[in-house]
């Protein structure tokens, strides 16, 4: 059985590559010309260059594969509105074009629990209304439905993570909101509201167990959507805490009012943009963000396949954070 990974260089396509390696699988996984493969090499994985946006490169990347786990996208938060249809729905679906072209059987796609976005009424489970409130999360949810239009052609299963964040992340959401708690950022020093919204995470190796656990069950995860994450959520004040604990400073104590905080952050986002700096701890979105839920059930995959979170976000964050001190992230 050979599986090909797209997004097998990311830092999600690291960690599941190399357990399935690890596990004895038949592993190629799909690079573009610039990702770096050093890491994937080494674990002496074969390796094709595709393109979500080059038909011809997905056809020659998919040709004598059994099945495809989709992990590659357009991951930004504060990108191009252009690019997350061309290569996040448009992409997927020429991946799977490509992919019954050359008879592969099954189909895992990487959603997000941005395709549902913020919860009216936590936690919400795979079937609850969608709420995205970014364009990656909308990119995502068009995306879903281009995978599922395909039923009867292919079998599909959708995994929708978490918050994503273990050893390894670096440039992503987890990575920038921890490493600003730890290096004491202004915007970690005060609580937007009350601090009791809800925020949920996923260890990037539970998130591997979630997609092994679907490989390995395909009867019961046939055309199938599970949202896989740790089985509770956190108010920010219990993640505060935590993180606070762990880098040996004091825990935000100051309350902003969402408009205060919106009033405040304008202006440093304004200038960012201005001299072409991405910072995600300075968005006015990130306000919203903070005084909404963030909650999911993990009920059905508990079910279905099994799963069994095995970190807390305690024992995460710790090894995470001892990481990013290790390779000089955070002192």
């Amino acid at each position: 059985m050979r599986i090909l990974v797209t997004g097998a260089s990311g830092f999600l396509g690291g960690h599941l590559v190399e357990e399935m390696v690890s596990k004895g699988y038949d592993v190629i996984g799909m690079v573009r010309k610039s990702s770096n493969t050093g890491f994937l090499k080494s674990l002496g994985v074969q390796l094709r260059t595709g393109d979500l946006t080059v038909p011809e490169s997905l056809s020659q990347a998919t040709k004598n594969i059994d099945i495809v786990i989709h992990l590659a996208a357009y991951y930004t938060f504060f990108g191009k509105k252009d690019l997350y249809r061309k290569i996040n729905v448009e992409g997927t679906r020429m991946l799977l074009e490509a992919a019954l072209t050359n008879g592969v059987k099954r189909f895992i796609y990487c959603s997000s629990t941005e395709a549902i976005g913020p919860v009216r009424n936590p936690p919400a489970d795979e079937d609850s209304p969608p709420n995205p409130s970014y364009e990656y999360g909308r990119s995502k949810l068009e995306a879903e439905k281009v995978v599922r239009s395909y039923c009867g052609s292919i079998e599909y299963s959708i995994i929708r993570p978490s918050g994503i964040y273990g050893p390894r992340n670096v440039n992503d959401v987890s990575y920038w909101f921890i490493t600003a708690f730890a290096k004491n950022a202004l915007p970690t020093r005060i609580i937007v509201g009350d601090g009791k919204n809800l925020i949920q995470f996923a260890h990037v190796k539970d998130v591997v167990q979630g997609f092994l656990l679907v490989l390995e069950k395909p009867e019961a995860s046939k055309n199938q959507t599970y949202f896989i994450s740790e089985d509770r959520a956190y108010t920010y004040l219990e993640v505060y805490k935590i993180l606070a604990a762990l880098c040996n400073r004091e825990p935000p104590k100051i309350h902003v009012p969402p408009v205060v905080a919106k009033t405040l952050v304008m202006p440093v986002e304004l200038f960012n943009r201005l001299r072409g700096k991405v910072d995600f701890t300075w968005r006015i979105s990130i306000v919203d963000d903070l005084t909404s839920n963030r909650a999911y059930s993990v009920s059905k995959a508990m079910r279905d396949l099994g799963f069994r979170p095995k970190y807390d976000l305690k024992t995460g964050l710790k090894e995470t954070i001892e990481w990013y001190r290790e390779n000089g992230y955070i002192s």
